[in-house]
């Protein structure tokens, strides 16, 4: 029973990471391939970390797998974030697709947050 869960973790895993793939290729804006190699990226590798943790039954192996799940989830969200904030300050986003922007008065006048050049 234990290799049929593993055997569909593994396999959700994969197709979620594929899904992200074809997301970066075929996606056409900035926000899109972001949200394509965060969310269904992070999910996959958690998914087929899962199923390997159930098929090694280790102890060792188990916690290297928790280790690699948790600086997944630690620097996946935070990559995200400045590639994003790096597109709004070289003005690579269109304004027509914010909803609400909070930092263009900031950037306009020239101010960053303190102790940051410009």
């Amino acid at each position: 029973m234990r290799d049929y869960i593993s055997g569909a973790l593994l396999i959700s895993g994969a197709t979620l990471a594929m899904c992200a793939a074809i997301g970066l290729v075929r996606l056409p804006d900035l926000f899109a391939r972001m949200h394509a190699a965060t969310k269904p990226q992070t999910l996959g590798l958690l998914l087929i970390l899962a199923g390997a943790a159930i098929r090694l039954d280790s102890v060792a192996a188990t916690a290297m797998i928790v280790v690699a799940a948790s600086l997944q989830l630690l620097t996946s969200p935070v990559a995200s974030h400045m590639v994003g904030r790096a597109a709004y300050r070289a003005r690579f986003i269109p304004a027509d697709r914010l909803v609400v922007d909070e930092l263009s008065d900031d950037l306009d006048a020239g101010e960053g947050p303190p102790g940051c050049q410009r």
